[in-house]
């Protein structure tokens, strides 16, 4: 239960005020050995905790992975907080081995040392892709004695300069792209496989790349440490004070022209806000910041006020459980860290009934207190993992302080030890209950490929994804009869998912799998086969229909398919979407971020609708507004003539003076280099109706 702040922060400061002279020893407690600090661990009624690994074996632990062989590898950071050189770090990747079958992690070995600011890994062709800022590495071991002998460069040019805003966790996708957090920082990044391409500037994004296919581009984000994604493909990261988000749009629509008003397309999806049930009082340093912050602001009237303790601060390491492990409701949970509330946080993600996104709650019996919390302040959960047995992992960094020095005064600073616990580090195997740990052979490296397409059913996500994975590295063409039969058979939708990926990773993706996939029973599938199908333009009068579908996330991706095409029926399809579900900023921005759907015709069609131009409403006016300043940013003359004259017709009066505004907001972003717009712009008002039609007409004089 709960602990009341007052209460437990009082009892906090007594033993300081009573022992101040011990000084560190008094102020920060000590270490716990993995033993003790198990029995600090308190996890939600119907599961327990096992130690996995502790040290020597694994020390400050941030990434856990296991290959096709059933290997584990986990990433290894001791050199947080401070910045090292690259090539002189001291982090490590190993390889952790159950020699005696216990469940419990008893031999490890170096699979790679010095790699700097390691944060991620996954496992590629026999070998681990690593995110190691200012790279993105490629290591391999090639004679088999567990070290990786060669290191490639695949990506490099990422921002470095913060440990705790780097590029970061890899996760292998759905759609068969490897996708990144890269924290919207600044860099410009090359491909080692495309040398003669210009580098390209990530700053504002995320990142996904595909090494079958040797591309890489940018996504939407941007996520900062802890990035997953579901059975569909639906992106959620997690950002310090912000513990879920998910990425609503992709970058490959919202950027199709550089002139969206907006260029926001994740969103916050907890209905709870950003609260946590902590159960260690805030560490000394925290307490006294907050407090000299929060006299700063209360000084200077600024309507501001920091926690110290029970918000989201530290929040990272978002994991979507997909095995088969936990009971059937905690499928598709996420599992948020928060390494300074020294807990793991449960959220049940559910689609929005009313809107394309979803909504993460509370579990009932999590309405107050989290699935996981310890009473150890050193306690520093970073990330989870689903593993091949299907259970969930949790790695602990445990640390005495989990902060960057540089925000913290040098006075509350100067007796703390920011490398304490550096030679410590613990993994926990979360279980039911009273349930015996079972262990699980892996072996899909020797596996043929028509039995790993079997494996593309089995209920542990991880399974599924290895086979997926597997059969892209090989393409071994051979299989596609299989697939194509196990696509056509099998009664799991995710399995069908994957084989329409596998199809599409082979090169063997054909018009009339994909139109078996528009309309499939299951929204996952139906919404991934509209990506594939905008390869297809015989499928466009499939696509338009999609756009009426029951299910508004598949309703959402078939107005942005319908987008990459452009004629008189993609107008009258993203027309009919505006009337339909206009009340949306998502489906508006779908609409709006295609070329057909921020157009003069687009307004035409519209204008020419009594059931359109007799609405009300603030969506509608923000709708028309946008429209307008994307018309008038493009400042393409024939395109802004021709708008003049659609907004001149009288059906449009009563939106004239809204219109007008967009329009002069757009064009001024083009006044600097045109004296005569900037000239004509000044004359230009749009308070009132008479005001707007006198600006068409000043318009119209230079278009």
């Amino acid at each position: 239960m709960k602990t009341n702040s007052k209460i437990k922060f009082t009892l906090f400061l007594l033993p300081l005020a009573l022992m101040a002279a011990d000084g560190v020893a008094q102020r920060y407690p000590g270490p716990l050995s993995p033993e003790e600090s198990l029995k600090k661990l308190n996890v939600a009624p119907g599961f327990s905790a096992q130690i996995y690994a502790a040290e020597p074996f694994v020390m400050d632990p941030v990434a856990l992975e296991f290959d096709e062989q059933g290997n584990v590898y986990v990433v290894e950071m001791p050199d947080y907080p401070y910045e090292v050189e690259p090539g002189k770090g001291h982090g490590r990747i190993k390889m952790l081995s159950d020699t005696n079958g216990d469940g419990r992690i008893d031999k490890a070995s170096i699979f790679a040392e010095n790699v700097t600011e390691a944060t991620s890994i996954l496992p590629w062709k026999g070998g681990l892709i690593v995110t190691a800022a200012p790279n993105i590495l490629y290591l391999k071991d090639t004679n088999g004695d567990g070290k990786s002998d060669t290191s490639e460069i695949l990506f490099s040019g990422f921002f470095q300069n913060n440990s705790e805003a780097q590029v970061t966790s890899l996760r292998f996708g759905i759609d068969n792209w490897i996708y990144a957090n890269n924290r919207g920082q600044a860099g410009k990044v090359t491909f080692s496989k495309t040398p003669n391409d210009p580098p390209v500037e990530v700053r504002g994004a995320d990142f996904r790349f595909r090494l079958d296919r040797n591309v890489f581009e940018l996504e939407t984000g941007p996520g900062q440490f802890g990035q997953t994604i579901n059975d569909w493909g639906h992106r959620f990261f997690t950002e310090n004070s912000i513990h879920l988000q998910q990425a609503v749009i992709p970058w490959r629509y919202t950027h199709r022209h550089p002139f969206l008003p907006t260029s926001k397309f994740n969103v916050t999806v907890t209905d709870h806000e950003e609260i946590m049930f902590q159960e260690t009082a805030p560490p000394y340093w925290r307490a006294e910041r907050s407090a000299q912050r929060n006299k700063m602001y209360k000084e200077n009237n600024m309507n501001r006020i920091e926690y110290a303790e029970d918000r989201f601060t530290g929040a990272s390491g978002g994991t979507l459980y997909n095995g088969d492990a936990l009971p059937k409701e905690f499928y598709g949970n996420i599992f948020t860290t928060d390494v300074s509330g020294n807990l793991v946080h449960r959220d049940i993600i559910a689609p929005d009934p009313k809107s394309p996104v979803y909504i993460a709650k509370r579990a009932d019996k999590e309405k107050n207190r989290e699935f996981i919390y310890s009473t150890d302040p050193w306690f520093r959960p970073v990330i989870s993992s689903v593993g091949p047995d299907g259970y969930l992992y949790v790695l602990d960094y445990y640390r005495q302080h989990i902060e960057t020095p540089v925000s913290i005064p040098d006075d509350l600073k100067a007796d703390m030890d920011f490398m304490a616990g550096s030679d410590k580090g613990r993994i926990y195997r979360i279980i039911p209950q009273g349930a015996a740990y079972k262990n699980t052979a892996v072996n899909l490296k020797d596996m043929p490929s028509a039995k790993l397409v079997e494996v593309l059913g089995r209920n542990n996500g991880w399974w599924r994804s290895q086979a997926q994975r597997l059969l892209l590295e090989r393409q071994d063409k051979s299989v596609v009869p299989v697939v194509k039969a196990f696509f056509n058979t099998s009664k799991d939708a995710r399995a069908r998912l994957h084989a329409l990926y596998v199809l599409e990773g082979l090169n063997a993706l054909s018009v009339d799998v994909v139109k078996k996939g528009l309309v499939d029973s299951a929204p996952g599938v139906r919404e991934n086969a509209l990506m594939l199908a905008e390869s297809f333009s015989e499928t466009q009068p499939l696509i338009i229909q999609k756009t009426n579908d029951a299910d508004k996330r598949v309703a959402l991706q078939a107005t942005l398919s319908v987008g990459n095409f452009n004629n008189k029926e993609v107008i009258t399809a993203l027309a009919n979407v505006i009337e339909k579900y206009g009340e949306d900023v998502w489906f508006r921005n779908a609409v709006l971020s295609s070329n057909a759907g921020s157009s003069a015709e687009l307004l035409k069609v519209l204008g020419q609708r009594s059931s359109f131009t007799q609405k009300e409403g603030a969506w509608k006016n923000l709708f028309l507004q946008d429209l307008s300043a994307i018309v008038g940013a493009r400042n393409n003359k024939e395109q802004v003539n021709a708008y003049l004259d659609i907004i001149s017709q009288p059906a449009l009066a009563k939106s004239q003076t809204v219109l007008v505004k967009g329009l002069k907001m757009g064009l001024s972003k083009n006044e600097a280099s045109d004296s005569k717009l900037k000239e004509a712009l000044g004359k230009v008002n749009a308070d009132t109706e008479q005001e707007a039609k006198a600006g068409i007409v000043v318009l119209k004089s230079i278009y």
